[in-house]
């Protein structure tokens, strides 16, 4: 079946599942988004250890799918690979280092006699809560603002050789307050991390019965909402009224103006799914805020999953640089025509891709059969497991 696509077809498909990929991996971080406010939503050892649990049955899910978008990276699109996770490394580590230290949470916060004592493992779960989502949401906002790198190809072996140009590991794209497009890029990782706290709010509302939780998630939503709307509509605005890089058929790379507005009118399936997306996490939003109904992260979930789907599709598709290099560098831009594996390597990954459905199917059974009873503080206390 594979074999008979064209290779261009064959990308545009894998940019469709890394797009799929980081949708769900935006929605699933409403585990980060719960443990940044522990000791807001929970006042007593025992509010806090209901959040705790409630997440726990979740986090291995939000790590799983970070591991195969980037997996998936590697294996369709290994120049990125190369030239993201080894020059901006100092990034990746930051974010695997939130990661790491929520894992050893969730392992011995309950643990009698740990080591460091249930207080500091519960401030591990915040830093990765607000360290994590705010770094994922910078490195996904450059594959719109671009990076400083070079891609230099040896005459002799024909092996390609990125080399990182920002010189200080990828703490520039946060840090470097002196470019504008830092600002851009954390206004997208601040988008990130408030909307992963809204997310977080509405799922501790749907998977908690304890009306003193229920209440303080309710005032985080009303009170965070406009402060994701401030961040998201800054990054959103900058991307549309921007000069985004486009390639032509001999893969020479120009600036053209309004590139990503064009490609959402251009691609107005795609323009519908955004809008519907954003449209869902709004709904959520109310429903979660202002309503007694506790369904707001069915639709501000699917919502948020459908946005960031349509948004990397935009990065990606309709003759776009999906990692823009900035200045002198610029046609050494990554696109999904000049940085995916060969023809072979794709077809064999897309017929493994057919497991996904599967998978995923799996994930939603296991989901709905752990969320079957809402956790209160009576099955806590009898509960023979507690994170």
């Amino acid at each position: 079946m594979f074999e008979q696509f064209t290779t261009l077809m064959l990308q545009q498909y894998w940019w469709m599942i890394i797009s799929l990929l980081g949708g769900c991996l935006v929605f699933l971080l409403f585990v980060q988004g719960g443990q940044s406010m522990l000791y807001q939503a929970g006042k007593s050892d025992i509010e806090r250890t209901m959040i705790v649990n409630a997440l726990g049955h979740k986090w291995e899910l939000t790590f799983t799918t970070l591991v195969t978008f980037g997996g998936a990276f590697f294996a369709s699109f290994p120049l990125f690979y190369a030239t993201s996770f080894g020059g901006a490394y100092w990034v990746w580590i930051l974010i695997l280092f939130c990661f790491i230290i929520q894992a050893v949470s969730y392992e011995f916060r309950s643990k009698a006699d740990n080591l460091l004592g249930s207080s500091t493992y519960e401030a591990f779960l915040i830093i990765n809560g607000f360290g994590a989502t705010m770094l994922l949401g910078v490195v996904v906002a450059t594959l719109f603002t671009g990076s400083e790198f070079s891609i230099v190809t040896n005459s002799d072996s024909g092996l390609v050789n990125p080399t990182w140009e920002g010189g200080f590991g990828g703490l520039e794209l946060a840090f470097d307050l002196s470019r504008y497009t830092t600002y851009i890029n954390l206004s997208l990782g601040l988008a990130v991390m408030f909307l992963s706290r809204l997310l977080g709010a509405m799922y501790l509302r749907n998977r908690i019965d304890n009306e003193e939780i229920n209440k303080r998630a309710m005032k985080i939503i009303r009170r965070e909402t406009p402060f994701f709307l401030l961040f998201f509509l800054f990054f959103l605005a900058n991307i549309l009224v921007r000069p985004g890089c486009a390639y032509d058929a001999a893969g020479l790379i120009s600036m053209e103006p309004y590139k990503y507005l064009h490609n959402f009118i251009q691609m107005p399936l795609v323009g519908i799914a955004f809008v519907g997306g954003v449209a869902g996490v709004l709904a959520g939003i109310a429903i979660g805020g202002y309503t007694k109904s506790k369904s707001g992260i069915y639709y501000a979930g699917a919502g948020a999953l459908l946005a960031v789907f349509a948004l990397l599709l935009c990065a990606g598709l309709n003759d776009t640089v999906y990692y823009p290099a900035t200045g002198r560098y610029i046609q050494n831009g990554l696109t999904i025509e000049n940085s995916s594996s060969g023809r072979y390597t794709l077809v064999v990954m897309s017929y493994v891709s057919l497991l996904v459905p599967f998978v995923i199917a799996y994930i939603a059974y296991v989901w709905r059969s752990m969320d079957k009873k809402r956790i209160d503080k009576q099955n806590i206390k009898e509960e023979s497991h507690t994170y």
